[in-house]
């Protein structure tokens, strides 16, 4: 098993968007509640490394207080920012509407046009972890109901992890997805830390070795998969951000999730496709924090571990299980 360690924050600067853009409601913001909102307050609330985001308290006109959430980012990357999650979250609503808070709107400040936000229902955050059988059961249905009619994988509007964009282009396969994804994290990982001989040389080996020989049976010998909605804290169907040591829910999350909706064949692969999209996630992590290596150090661990064990590849894979080997 490949296992992924980090407990300790990478981050200890304040986020670029002045605080000053959630000490008032800006007038775009309040034409985005619902007629006959009398506004309260609006205080900081959460933390974040990349935006500035508060609470918002109202009494409606029938004088109930509700909350709203409000999300304030910055320049054409913070634009990207809110609409991606805006046009993100109004699928999951759409699809499963008690997965996540109501996502009402996003836009630009009228008070300066760099300035962007995202407003949706609030939610009290508490350190308390989710029932296992209830998350997993939820997510569960989440992919049960998610499936793409049109049979691809991507998304019609690009979405960033922090501040940096995915790829989210249409693609038939999802080893072409995958691949492409990767790649470019891969790129944009090497721009932010500087070149490694021996970080370039498992980058190949994992799209030449790795890739293919842990994603392409999925979709090959009969078997198939379909692409699905997934939210973003989640990052794809065989729950990857469970497998960091810094990420408080684990194995018992995984077990009862995988009783909900089967691990897709060959099975005894899932572990390691896990690793694999966690490794995607990682690189990304690398990539946000130019200078500190320890995500780097990190992502080489895990492929280390896979290249050594795959590097046969596919076709010694499909071989030695019997398969015509096909070639993408």
């Amino acid at each position: 098993m490949v296992q992924t360690h980090d407990t300790e924050p990478v981050w200890d600067k304040p986020p670029d968007v002045d605080e000053k853009w959630i000490q008032f409601i800006d007038d775009n913001v309040s034409s985005k509640l619902p007629q006959g909102t009398q506004v309260k307050s609006i205080s900081p609330y959460g933390a974040s490394y990349w935006t500035r985001t508060a609470e918002i308290a109202t009494v409606q006109t029938d004088g109930l207080p509700i909350s709203f959430f409000l999300k304030v980012t910055q320049h054409a990357t913070g634009k990207a920012m809110v609409s991606g999650e805006f046009e993100s979250m109004s699928s999951l609503h759409k699809t499963l509407p008690r997965l996540v808070p109501t996502p009402h709107a996003w836009g630009t400040y009228a008070a300066d046009p760099n300035i962007h936000f995202f407003l949706c229902g609030f939610v009290e955050m508490t350190d308390d972890l989710p029932d296992v059988q209830a998350l997993s059961a939820l997510l569960a249905e989440l992919y049960r109901k998610g499936v793409n009619p049109e049979g691809k994988y991507g998304f019609p509007v690009p979405t960033l992890q922090g501040t940096i964009p995915q790829y989210t282009s249409w693609e038939e396969s999802w080893e072409t997805f995958f691949s492409k994804s990767i790649h470019i994290v891969m790129t944009n990982e090497e721009k932010s830390q500087g070149s490694d001989p021996e970080m370039q040389e498992l980058c190949k080996a994992t799209l030449e070795k790795v890739v293919p020989r842990l994603l392409r049976p999925l979709e090959t010998g009969g078997r198939s998969i379909q692409p699905r909605l997934v939210h973003g804290d989640i990052w794809d169907v065989e729950l990857a951000p469970l497998r960091p040591v810094r990420h408080r829910m684990g194995k018992p999350y995984v077990k009862a999730y995988f009783k909900h909706f089967p691990a897709s064949e060959p099975a005894e692969d899932q572990d390691d496709r896990n690793a694999l999209y966690c490794l995607r996630w990682d690189l990304n992590c690398s990539t946000l924090y130019p200078g500190n290596l320890r995500y780097r150090k990190m992502c080489m661990d895990v492929m280390r571990t896979l290249t050594a064990k795959y590097a046969e590849g596919y076709d010694g894979w499909a071989r030695q299980m019997g398969e015509e080997p096909v070639v993408k």
